[in-house]
């Protein structure tokens, strides 16, 4: 699927012969990037294609003459959509030629050499270990050296990842991101603008049943228990007063297999909880508990009169989501870009039965990393279809982003069917079916 980039704005700068060029803000997971000339993207789209060939998706052209407003924004939308559907080949998201050049950028943009420097990564536990890296080490790097200093063995890596986390004052944490392989975690956590923020490993799939694919491992359980006590102490995960009380006995015996066998039956055991937000359901306004996982969109709500309800949005229900950008941006001549009033929202169209399609929305500041669930889910859901039938031939979902560029809302939208259970499962785009015709951009 499409990564979440997008470039939300450019800016005119002078070189220094006194000429102008642009200069485009690029965003990963809703935080700035890096940033970029397109002279550097052409090129580096010239290399991509010395290796890869005609594979790559079509390159915005020159232009020779001064570019007008609307000359600018269509090169903008298009070298957005070529950055969100690059990577979508995992043989050039692998490849050196991808992954050099981003390094190089994340570097530029912050000013930060390559040097050796010290990092501590948050365990799920609350313990923490420093590891020594160098500023250029990638998320996939520096997992792997993680897992060196932990234990944890190379053939689980992939069901861990780094995470951006926030501690709060009160003991609580917010997941804000998950690093891309390619990201920078020194460069993402200098550059970051969110504070008390720390580096964390934490397990990386929504299906809790993949807890018996890491049994084997004592560094694996170690960490899934660790977080799993961790969720059950915030509350994230929802054990029954009879659980809780089993859960104790064995948390004291020491039996961490069998602490994680019962965790299993409890409520919300292995999904991401996001900080308290607002959805439009049942009404505009409503303020809302969203966990994630299972193949579920589980809300938690507070209505007016102090009453509460509970709602689950199964995934073989959703369509389509929309992630959109709501903000107000502040450029700069000769000054950084500075992002004002942040603001998120996750858009989803919902199947409530008899064929009725609605829309619905969370207002979340975690939007992306909320998206990231949907799309892991899904890609869960196929790889345990295509397990179950060798046969099966599994088609990758075709994504196409509809945006209106605008300083103030940017939007990406993911559609897929989950189709019931055939020789060929196909996720499509379905363009009819989207009501934001005139909205184009962002990814899912």
């Amino acid at each position: 699927m499409k990564m979440h980039f997008s470039i939300p704005v450019s800016q005119q700068r002078l070189d220094t012969l006194g000429g102008r060029y642009v200069l485009y803000s690029v965003y990963l997971e809703g935080f700035l990037f890096c940033k970029v000339r397109y002279s550097q993207l052409h090129r580096w789209n010239e290399q991509l294609r010395r290796v890869f060939g005609n594979c790559l998706p079509p390159f915005p052209p020159k232009y020779y003459l001064a570019m007008t407003t609307s000359m600018a924004d269509e090169r903008r939308d298009q070298l957005e959509q070529y950055l969100q559907s690059v990577p979508m080949d995992p043989n050039i998201l692998r490849s050196e030629v991808f992954i050099r050049f981003f390094k190089s950028l994340q570097q530029d943009t912050f000013n930060i050499t390559t040097k050796k420097v010290f990092l501590d990564i948050f365990l799920p536990d609350g313990r923490s270990i420093r590891i020594e890296i160098l500023t250029s080490d990638t998320s996939e790097r520096v997992l792997e050296i993680v897992s060196y200093k932990t234990g944890l063995s190379r053939e689980l890596i992939g069901y861990f990842s780094l995470f951006l986390i926030q501690f709060h004052s009160d003991g609580t944490l917010s997941v804000i991101k998950k690093m891309a392989e390619f990201e920078l975690p020194y460069v993402s956590l200098q550059s970051t603008e969110v504070e008390n923020c720390k580096i964390g490993l934490r397990k990386w799939y929504m299906d809790p049943s993949l807890d018996s694919m890491l049994m084997d491992c004592h560094t694996a359980v170690n960490l899934l228990y660790g977080q799993a006590v961790q969720e059950i102490e915030k509350n994230w995960a929802k054990p029954t007063l009879e659980q809780r009380q089993e859960l104790e006995a064995l948390r004291k015996a020491g039996n961490q297999t069998k602490f994680l066998e019962l965790a299993q039956q409890v409520q919300h055991y292995g999904y991401l909880q996001l900080d308290t937000c607002t959805c439009d359901y049942p009404e505009p306004g409503c303020v809302a508990t969203v966990s994630v996982g299972s193949n579920e969109i589980s809300c938690h709500l507070k209505l007016p009169g102090h009453q509460t309800r509970e709602v689950d949005f199964k995934m073989s229900r959703i369509k389509s989501w929309q992630v959109t950008f709501l903000g107000t941006l502040l450029e700069e001549e000769d000054g950084p870009q500075q992002t004002l009033h942040q603001n998120l929202e996750l858009r989803f169209q919902y199947n409530e039965g008899s064929n009725s399609w609605q829309w619905f929305t969370i207002y979340t500041k975690q939007a992306f990393l909320l998206s990231s669930c949907l799309k892991k889910m899904i890609s869960e859901k196929l790889m345990k279809l295509a397990a179950e039938n060798p046969e099966m031939q599994i088609e990758v979902p075709l994504e196409q982003g509809k945006n209106k560029k605008s300083s103030h809302q940017q939007s990406q939208i993911n559609y897929f069917d989950f189709p019931m259970r055939k020789s060929k499962i196909s996720v499509k785009s379905i363009e009819e079916d989207c009501v934001f015709e005139t909205i184009r951009e962002e990814d899912l």
